[in-house]
């Protein structure tokens, strides 16, 4: 089982950027399907983005909403996926999570469901405001 733990959110002024990271232990990624989501108060959990890789290709599937803004990467050297956040605005301010799928073959559109993960880190707050 894996275990996720979320890191790098906090208060910004519109415009400005976050990155947030996503930490694996327990088991590692495993070239995913690592999924990033998010809720507001009294909203849904929202689908941001999710990617798999291999040692060869990196693959991504972001929503309309923050595509364009919000980018998912994997670092190389840890076991962890970030989501750079580029010019936030008010309507960014959520509790941002990251989830982990198990192993998965289809297309990543598939997964812009919260129902299609099976493990949720516990969430990393971002507000933004001026």
């Amino acid at each position: 089982q894996v275990q996720l733990v979320e890191s790098g959110g906090g208060s910004v002024e519109p415009g400005n950027s976050l990155r947030l990271s996503c930490a694996a232990s327990g088991r590692a990624f495993n070239g995913g399907p690592i999924g990033w989501f998010r809720q507001a108060p009294g909203k849904e959990r929202e689908f941001l983005g999710v990617m798999t890789w291999s040692d060869y290709e990196r693959n991504y599937y972001y929503s309309d909403s923050v595509k364009g803004r919000f980018t998912m990467s994997k670092d190389s050297r840890e076991d962890t996926v970030s989501l750079q956040m580029n010019n936030l605005n008010s309507d960014d301010t959520a509790v941002y999570f990251c989830a982990a799928a198990e192993s998965y073959s289809g297309p990543l559109y598939d997964l812009d469901s919260s129902a299609k993960f099976n493990y949720w880190g516990r969430g990393t707050q971002v507000t933004v405001s001026s």
